[in-house]
């Protein structure tokens, strides 16, 4: 039986390695300090931006390790897919930066460096601007008003009476049974008129649900819950 050592390190040097995961270190640690930037809502991850590096310097080792072998890269393949993920990610933009991070490292392990760079100084560039400028920001935002009623139809009645004073759309999302059918829960989307507060909706809400619970959520649109 044949026992020899064969040890394949010598199609890539140690220059290349280290210059692979050093580039993909630093261009991945400057994607997540962008991303670390550009962040406003309130599901900030410190673990999902060491992550972001972390993937990127992975992600160059594997190309590494793959090169040009076509075999070697089907076995990584089938390797890899038994991974599952059981966080969800809560932005759709967090998505984009992994695929950007795992973009870069296909570039240093594949050691198309100058691609790299220029790639994450132009992408970052524009995340930037983006921010900056607040793109595609769109001004109107909308509430969730949630009303207990009893469940008498004539407070609907007067729960939407309130709300066609004070707001200039609105619309009944869903209907639901509250305290064993002893009350009647109200979901609205609405958008409150220019000057029109919270708590005077709420106020109101409350003179005619017989001082049951009302909830007025803002910016929802805007918030992770």
């Amino acid at each position: 039986m044949n026992l020899d050592f064969h040890d394949l390190s010598g199609t890539f040097t140690v220059f290349d390695i280290v210059v692979s995961l050093t580039l993909s270190f630093l261009l991945s640690s400057v994607i997540a300090w962008v991303y670390r930037y550009t962040h406003k809502n309130v599901s900030y991850s410190q673990s999902y931006v060491q992550t972001l590096v972390l993937c990127g310097m992975i992600i160059s080792l594997i190309m590494l390790v793959v090169g040009s072998n076509i075999a070697r890269a089907f076995a990584l393949v089938g390797a890899l897919s038994v991974i599952r993920f059981r966080n969800a990610i809560k932005e759709t933009r967090d998505v984009g930066f992994i695929f950007l991070v795992m973009a870069i490292g296909m570039t240093t392990g594949t050691r198309f460096y100058v691609l790299a760079v220029a790639a994450t100084i132009a992408i970052c560039l524009v995340l930037l601007i983006m921010n900056k400028f607040d793109w595609f920001k769109h001004d109107v935002r909308r509430q969730v008003v949630k009303v207990q009623v009893p469940p008498e139809p004539e407070y609907i009645a007067r729960v939407e009476d309130v709300l066609i004073e004070h707001c200039t759309e609105f619309e009944l999302v869903s209907t639901e049974s509250a305290r064993s059918g002893a009350l009647t829960e109200l979901y609205y989307t609405a958008q409150m008129k220019k000057g029109v507060q919270a708590s005077t909706l709420i106020t109101a809400l409350n003179a005619v649900n017989t001082g049951q619970r009302v909830t007025v959520l803002t910016g929802y649109d805007q918030t992770d819950l």
